[in-house]
């Protein structure tokens, strides 16, 4: 049994669904450009898109402590490949995601300001993460 705000539950399931739609874009882009990890199921063959092809996008909550912006979603972009990925091309895959989520963010919270900002090393998800009703 779980004690979770469905809140919660279904405000991170509307940010999966952002991602997965990214995922989408992302695949169509890159997908066929470096091969899977050996481990790693084929585009398309498992019910959660993060959990096959070339990429695992996401974002995990952090109650921000010690970051300067405080509690947000660290946003992770990783590639599923044993290929060398130039820095280059991993930093435009990190440009386009960015921009994909600044571009579906407000269209899947609209009323809400949200904002990526980077945090440390990483890039974060902050702004009106509250759980009441905007719409």
């Amino acid at each position: 049994m779980s004690f979770r705000d469905p809140r919660v539950s279904a405000w991170e399931q509307k940010l999966a669904e952002v991602f997965h739609e990214i995922d989408e874009i992302m695949e169509d882009r890159y997908g066929a450009k470096y091969p899977l990890h050996p481990s790693r199921p084929a585009r398309g063959t498992t019910s959660n898109p993060s959990q096959d092809g070339l990429f695992d996008l996401g974002a995990a909550f952090s109650a921000g402590f010690g970051s300067v912006h405080g509690r947000g979603y660290i946003i992770s972009i990783r590639l599923s490949t044993l290929a060398r990925v130039p820095p280059e091309v991993m930093d435009r895959i990190e440009r386009e995601v960015l921009d994909l989520l600044r571009e579906k963010l407000p269209q899947a919270f609209p009323c809400r300001e949200l904002r990526i900002e980077r945090d440390g090393h990483s890039f974060k998800i902050v702004g009106d993460l509250s759980l009441t009703s905007r719409r």
